[in-house]
């Protein structure tokens, strides 16, 4: 499995406007070839009145599986450079449609490939990016009187707190890095001179917004 990850955040839809034509992106999530050829023929025909649904899809732990699609476009103008777009910022499992309805003015090879790819581009970059890392979840169980210490060492250490509770003593619920578990448990043993339980919960991966370098 893989430690990190990246992909949007969530499904969305983002339009643009060039020399009066209009592109519309459709960003999906998706888990298999069949999920997002489904997307795919789903925007087909919901804007089947559209001159073109060109298409781009990376797939995998490591984007193994790569697709694209012209639509009628003139080859290698739309999809491709969508899927560059999407490889470009690290996505794993997204499909991209980008719908177009011709407004009269054509844009030549060199506008088609910016249009497209710009129109996958602002879509990414108005849905947001998540990263998603796997993480163990940890209970840790300690004392009022410890809390203070606790709260200033997880804000120093930047370590992700899903919840706290407070009831007969305080149990936080810290999100750590599987690679890092066994020194996180010293540090906080040493911080509240053992005074402290830990209760392992599940591995799974936990997802977080990154903001993407300008």
């Amino acid at each position: 499995m893989l430690e990190t990850y990246r992909t949007i955040k969530e499904d969305s839809i983002h339009e643009t406007e060039i020399k009066k034509s209009r592109f519309i992106c459709s960003l999906k999530r998706i888990e298999s070839e069949e999920e997002a050829k489904a997307f795919i023929q789903s925007i087909k025909k919901e804007h089947w009145k559209a001159n073109h649904n060109c298409s781009a899809y990376v797939l995998g732990d490591r984007q193994e599986i790569q697709r694209t699609s012209d639509d009628g476009e003139p080859s290698g103008t739309a999809g491709v450079p969508m899927l560059e777009v999407l490889k470009k910022k690290e996505l794993i499992n997204v499909a991209a449609v980008v719908t177009r309805y011709f407004g009269g003015t054509k844009l030549g090879a060199g506008g088609l490939i910016r249009a497209y790819s710009g129109a996958v581009a602002d879509a990414v970059q108005q849905t947001g990016i998540v990263e998603g890392r796997l993480q163990q979840e940890l209970y840790v169980s300690l004392s009022y009187a410890a809390w203070g210490k606790m709260e200033n060492f997880i804000d120093l250490q930047q370590i992700a707190v899903k919840e706290t509770q407070f009831t007969d003593q305080v149990i936080v619920l810290c999100l750590v890095n599987e690679s890092t578990l066994e020194d996180f448990k010293h540090q906080v043993i040493d911080l509240l001179n053992g005074q402290v339980q830990f209760e392992e919960g599940v591995v799974r991966y936990h997802e977080q917004p990154i903001k993407e370098a300008e």
